[in-house]
């Protein structure tokens, strides 16, 4: 299994960016993917999750309605994209995959510990 994440950058406040995260290794069909994020100094905290398995989405309180979650099945990929960034929003972002003997579900809360393979990360920077 292998993820690999890209499309961080610098932005503005208020200002969009995509983040993409390549898959390979595994049917989405049968998993979920998520967004972490990590702040200097803070813990990872999930941003955004997507199953295929059961059609759940989930969003952090902190980025509903400003930021969106997509799939692409016929090219391994999963985005996410971003409005309105805030410098809150700065951060490693990272892709993940559940593990494969977790329940492949975006329902309820969503723990780093369920996620099994992960990407390398791309810096976010909203500058104020």
């Amino acid at each position: 299994v292998q993820l690999q994440a890209s499309g961080g950058g610098l932005v503005e406040t208020g200002g969009s960016l995509r983040l993409s995260c390549a898959f390979s290794g595994f049917s989405f069909d049968f998993y979920a993917l998520a967004w972490f994020r990590q702040a200097p100094g803070k813990e990872r905290e999930p941003v955004s999750c997507i199953s295929k398995s059961d059609g759940s989405i989930y969003y952090a309180d902190s980025v509903k309605g400003r930021f969106t979650i997509s799939s692409d099945n016929a090219k391994n990929m999963v985005y996410l994209q971003m409005a309105d960034l805030k410098p809150g929003d700065t951060a490693v972002y990272y892709c993940a995959s559940y593990k494969p003997d977790r329940v492949p579900t975006c329902v309820g809360n969503i723990y780093a510990s369920d996620f099994g393979f992960w990407g390398q990360g791309t810096l976010v920077t909203v500058s104020s």
